[in-house]
């Protein structure tokens, strides 16, 4: 990233992060310009962390970091929202890792899992223009095979990543689907084969069985694959989140997380109490619908931009 794509990446970021951080704000102004530090203090700027979801965990450790040597005294929204950054930035520094691409692993395929509606065929045309403009060559696979809308969608990011998508007839078999596409790939030494795949929480056995099925059938082609699994979040779904990540990664063995839609909710915290539970990495964050909306991961960003540091 050059210096003025970081600039705009940043506004963006911020903004995108508004609504979290000025809840957080508001709320941490409120109680601290009426009072000096005390317990009960304490308490209430550990539930305004927990209604923004940043988990009970780390509300409790930035609770008690704002507390550390500060007793008795006047404290400013300025220093507790640097308490906010510092703690938060802990706990997302070890978690925030690029997505990896072995090129020995030709192709290198990505699995992109998640509930519909999370933002997951999205995410993977923006990956897959991210990874064109990168010099890699890419092939689209449109297993989500029960929504036409799906299909169409991904087919549409593929023209404007110049990559050619492999898809079926509406609710033809997924797992079939995909082996087609994996041989396809294989025979046009793609680098890269993006998956797409179906995500009805509906039936969560039924689901979580066609993905099982999915990797089998990838199995069968290359053992190795699939390379990265990665789970696509959507912000606004809060705790929700939890579970999400619980159920793909037993089906699916998730290797890394994209959290999406963090322009749309005051609950951005969620990741950090993700970060907390799971340590799975996190790869991107999109803060937008437009095709460079999804951007690496680094914690110093993201902890100030939640903490409401301009």
């Amino acid at each position: 990233m050059n210096e003025t794509t970081k600039q705009s990446w940043w506004r963006r970021l911020s903004s995108g992060l508004k609504r979290t951080s000025s809840s957080l704000s508001t709320a941490v102004a409120d109680l601290v310009t009426k009072r000096k530090l005390d317990r009960a203090m304490l308490d209430d700027i550990e539930d305004v962390l927990l209604r923004a979801d940043l988990g009970t965990e780390v509300a409790a450790r930035i609770a008690a970091a704002v507390g550390a040597g500060r007793y008795d005294k006047a404290i400013s929204a300025d220093d507790v929202k640097n308490v906010v950054a510092t703690e938060v930035e802990k706990v997302l520094s070890p978690v925030a890792t690029p997505l990896a691409i072995d090129a020995v692993q030709k192709p290198f395929v990505i699995l992109v899992v998640g509930v519909n509606g999370s933002g997951k065929t999205t995410t993977i045309g923006k990956l897959a223009a991210k990874l064109v403009s990168e010099g890699r060559s890419v092939m689209l696979a449109a297993g989500d095979t029960f929504r036409a809308a799906a299909i169409e969608q991904l087919k549409i990011w593929g023209e404007r990543a110049k990559s050619p998508v492999i898809s079926g007839a509406q609710g033809s078999d997924s797992a079939g689907l995909v082996f087609n596409a994996l041989s396809a790939a294989r025979e046009q030494k793609r680098d890269v084969l993006l998956v797409d795949t179906a995500g009805r929480l509906q039936n969560k056995a039924e689901l979580m069985n066609e993905l099982e099925k999915v990797v089998r059938v990838i199995k069968k082609i290359d053992a190795s694959a699939p390379h990265a699994v990665l789970l696509v979040l959507d912000a606004t779904v809060g705790q929700n989140a939890l579970s999400q990540v619980e159920a793909f990664h037993r089906t699916a063995g998730v290797t890394g997380l994209v959290m999406t839609k963090l322009d749309g909710t005051a609950r951005g915290g969620i990741l950090v109490a993700l970060a907390e539970k799971f340590k799975l990495p996190v790869h991107f964050i999109g803060v937008g619908e437009a095709i460079d909306d999804l951007a690496p991961f680094t914690a110093r960003d993201f902890a100030q931009a939640i903490a409401g540091i301009e």
